[in-house]
């Protein structure tokens, strides 16, 4: 499974919501915090836990691959990823 750590306003995580999109993924959004250099504000305390326990930073776009037991951050890297190992 695949899990995205994004925020909606986030020209980054677009470019990884395309590339799922444009793959036909199936993936589940977390929505921890708003877009920032510095983090945002923090919209779930949970989720933001979780991105933070799991990638060990504060930073979106993050992809988990609960599949392949991955962590990626970075849109740039996320897709790279993506086309690697879901393309086709």
């Amino acid at each position: 499974m695949l899990e995205l750590y994004q925020a909606e306003s986030c020209p980054y995580s677009e470019q990884v919501r395309s590339k799922l999109t444009e793959l036909g993924a199936s993936y589940v959004v977390h929505n921890p915090r708003l877009p920032g250099d510095e983090g945002g504000d923090v919209l779930n305390e949970q989720t933001h836990g979780k991105l933070t326990a799991v990638g060990g930073e504060d930073a979106i776009p993050f992809l988990l691959d609960r599949e392949r037991e991955e962590a990626v951050y970075d849109a740039e890297d996320i897709v790279d990823y993506l086309d690697e190992h879901y393309d086709g």
